[in-house]
């Protein structure tokens, strides 16, 4: 099965400097019906206004993934830690037991990303940041993982969640397939382009949610970049 959720029904917030729309119940944006899908908690897509940002705040318990479109965001945290990430970056911070951070558009242009919210496997343990590239040139016609709590995948950055993120770019007209396991939540969103996944047609910034579908074929009716959440 696979369910449509369209970019413009998408829950939405407006603060000026940053304009977001919420897949799933964030925030001010409360829908009890809409909390999630298995262990994907949060999935938002932001835009942030230049100089502009979210200051210093808490998390816990959460595998959070940050994927820059355009632009980039520059992250600060309580561990110490410090690092730019640009668009073909991918930053993955696991809260674990509690972790203070802030992250910023320092850029004189707009930043566009997913914010990628996973519930971990289990709760507590040391908090963690990590950033790295994955240029666009090399995730052509083929999906990479760029995070996964599974330890075959060695070049994604880790998560402590049975889960995987994976991103691609397509040519029009190019296809990609990918095989789950049964009994697994999978979320996909085009960044940018249109697909069509098993005949349903997902365009810019829909999403996609998708249960009991062994096997999916992606094909670009336009050039394409998507990311694609497979969690238990």
């Amino acid at each position: 099965m696979i369910e449509l959720r369209p970019f413009s029904k998408l829950g939405s917030a407006d603060h000026g400097w940053l304009k977001a729309r919420h897949h799933f119940s964030f925030g001010s944006h409360y829908d009890p019906a809409n909390m999630g899908h298995g262990a994907l908690r949060v999935w938002n897509d932001d835009e942030i206004a230049p100089n502009s940002g979210f200051p210093a705040h808490p998390h816990a318990n959460m595998e959070i993934i940050t994927y820059v479109r355009e632009g980039a965001i520059t992250h600060q945290d309580s561990l110490g830690n410090r690092g730019r990430t640009e668009a073909g970056d991918v930053q993955v911070m696991s809260a674990g037991s509690g972790i203070r951070h802030s992250e910023y558009n320092l850029e004189p242009t707009k930043t566009k990303l997913f914010q990628i919210w996973i519930e971990p496997s289990t709760t507590g343990g040391a908090p963690t940041w990590g950033a790295k590239p994955f240029p666009k040139s090399d995730r052509t016609g083929k999906l990479i993982t760029i995070a996964s709590g599974f330890s075959d995948d060695k070049e994604a950055l880790p998560i402590r969640a049975k889960a995987r993120v994976l991103a691609t770019t397509l040519k029009a007209g190019e296809s990609t397939e990918y095989a789950a396991p049964p009994k697994r939540n999978l979320y996909l969103v085009p960044a940018t382009g249109a697909v069509d996944i098993n005949g349903v047609r997902i365009n810019s910034r829909d999403g996609a949610a998708i249960h009991d579908e062994p096997r999916l074929k992606i094909t670009a009716l336009e050039d394409t970049e998507l990311v694609l959440v497979d969690a238990a």
